[in-house]
Parts: structure tokens; C-alpha cells; sequence
């Protein structure tokens, strides 16, 4: 399970962030994890609250957006979700795609209390 090292990188990157910007208290994150980005979502959520203990997102509230992978058929241009779909088209049944979408992992939001504002 990489996802703790994903966390972990997650923490390094919150924490510098917090340090160049004066910030002594975090109090929520908000990640964007592809469907085709090989972070498991449900395994983030399992380890997120042991892994961030003792830095500054302890307590500090996760919320997770799943963005979908989606992708265009490189045969007919239709756009569809290639989990749903198997990576095939659902239109033609091409394998052939190009992914727009879902391959990134990405911390979108760092909250701070008003107060650090």
C-alpha cells in the first residue's frame, strides 16, 4: 500500500507550505484523486488520521474528491468513463483512447482557521 507514502508526501507538502506562509494551524484538506491515478481513495481514508498525528493536520479534516477518468476514442471521438467502460469505447470498442482526465493527484484546498487568516 503506497497510499502512506502518499500521505506522508502529502504532510511534507502542507507543512512547507504552512511554513512559508506564517500558518501555525490547519484545519482541513481537500484532495483531488484521479481514477486512473493509482491512489485508492478508501485507503487514504483508513490511514489518514494514524498517519497525520503529531503534524500539523492532526485534526484536521480530509475530504476527497474522486475525479473520473475519462478519455476520447481515438476511432469515433466518443468521450466516455473508462473504468465503467474497461478501458474499451462503448461506442466503436476501440482500446484506442486518449485520457483527459483522472490521472492526477492533487492537494485543491488547504483550510486554516479564521483566525490565522
Amino acid at each position: 500500500m503506497h497510499e502512506i507514502g502518499v500521505v506522508r508526501q502529502v504532510i511534507r507538502t502542507v507543512e512547507d507550505f504552512a511554513k512559508e506562509n506564517d500558518i501555525k494551524e490547519v484545519s482541513g484538506i481537500v484532495l483531488d484523486i484521479g481514477e486512473l491515478s493509482l491512489v485508492v481513495p478508501k485507503y487514504i481514508d483508513e490511514i489518514y488520521k494514524i498517519t497525520v498525528e503529531g503534524t500539523i493536520l492532526e485534526g484536521a479534516e480530509l475530504t476527497m474528491n474522486v475525479i473520473p477518468g475519462m478519455a476520447e476514442c481515438e476511432e469515433c471521438d466518443e468521450i466516455f468513463n473508462v473504468i465503467e467502460h474497461e478501458g474499451y469505447c462503448p461506442n466503436c470498442g476501440s482500446f484506442e483512447k486518449e485520457i483527459l482526465s483522472g490521472k492526477d493527484f492533487m492537494i485543491k484546498e488547504i483550510h486554516v482557521p479564521e483566525d490565522e487568516e
